[in-house]
């Protein structure tokens, strides 16, 4: 008997503490939220056009929280719907705060049960009107996963991070015409060539390289897309992985940016070593990892090498 109450006191306590840190997190989310609303008042106050001006990070990896209300107060868009996909339990992505500060709608795609079983226990799923589909995107899936949803036609933003097929896909769909477009590029690849991993259904980032550094595609071959999409390159974050994207109809009086202009070379060090530990490799270091490895050349038409971007180049002329 004595056990058992030990046991039932013991799980009490754990409850508490678990009740403790629910109310703890949802303080932080709130505090979060606030200084998120303070910083977006102040960037609209200011009233600069330059994308890194207006760089804040809220819930975003970087400074894309602020560019998003940015180019929202730019860009006018009826249809206030977000599509993102690749965002893990969504506590860090482009669009949270979106959702949360000016209460658009909208899907989160992933491919991890786990992380869709997160996102729906979270408060946030019934705080507001978000949609959390588990599945693994291709090509041929993202058009059908998206109607399924009731989403088509014209959406406020489309963001796409998938570490892998992310021009693939960008490239294949056509059942939404976002106003808006976030893409992820890989800056290792330069801006010079418009070059993309080859298409693989199955891509893993994990399985295709234990260093995680060969995925997606340069600048230049997404900024290609995007033209043959209608749509205008207005910038990209400061610390060289996303570009941004906004439909040519609606740029109204934005910078539009060459893609030399809008390149920036990732100081971030993410790469891994055979053993999965961070090896905090520089750029020219990050080419030879990966040198070896395909990369499909869209001018060309052809297979190259990744060593092929920096031969007899220097880090700066990629």
């Amino acid at each position: 008997m004595k056990i058992l109450n030990k046991i039932k006191g013991i799980v009490i306590g754990l409850l508490n503490v678990y009740d403790e840190i629910k109310i703890m997190k949802q303080k932080i989310d709130l505090l979060q939220k606030s200084v998120g609303r303070v910083e977006s008042y102040q960037k609209l106050s200011e009233d600069s056009n330059d994308i890194h001006k207006n760089e804040f990070q809220v819930y975003s990896q970087w400074g894309e929280d602020g560019i998003i209300q940015f180019l929202i107060n730019k860009v006018p868009i009826e249809g206030k719907i977000f599509v993102e996909f690749g965002v893990e339990n969504y506590l860090e992505s482009n669009t949270r705060f979106l959702l949360q500060n000016n209460n658009w709608a909208g899907l989160v795609i992933d491919s991890l049960p786990e992380n869709i079983k997160y996102i729906k226990n979270d408060q946030i799923y019934w705080r507001y009107k978000l949609k959390a589909e588990c599945s693994f995107i291709d090509k041929d899936n993202i058009n059908s996963i998206l109607r399924k949803s009731g989403i088509s036609g014209d959406i406020g933003l489309l963001s796409i991070d998938i570490d892998g097929n992310d021009y693939w896909v960008w490239e294949a769909i056509e059942c939404v015409n976002p106003r808006i477009v976030i893409c992820e590029y890989n800056s290792t690849f330069g801006y010079k060539r418009k070059v993309v991993i080859p298409y693989d259904k199955n891509f893993e980032i994990s399985k295709a390289h234990f260093s995680y550094l060969y995925y997606g595609a340069s600048i230049a071959a997404l900024t290609d897309l995007a033209k043959k999409k209608g749509y205008e390159l207005v910038g990209s974050n400061s610390n060289g992985c996303n570009v941004f994207f906004v439909r040519k109809d609606l740029v109204g009086d934005l910078p539009i940016y060459s893609v030399e202009q809008a390149y920036i070379k990732a100081k971030f060090r993410n790469s891994r070593d055979e053993d999965g530990n961070l090896s905090f490799l520089d750029f020219e270091q990050r080419l030879n990892q990966i040198s070896e490895l395909p990369l499909y050349d869209l001018d060309l038409g052809v297979i190259i090498k990744v060593e092929e971007l920096s031969q007899k180049l220097n880090e700066n002329q990629l």
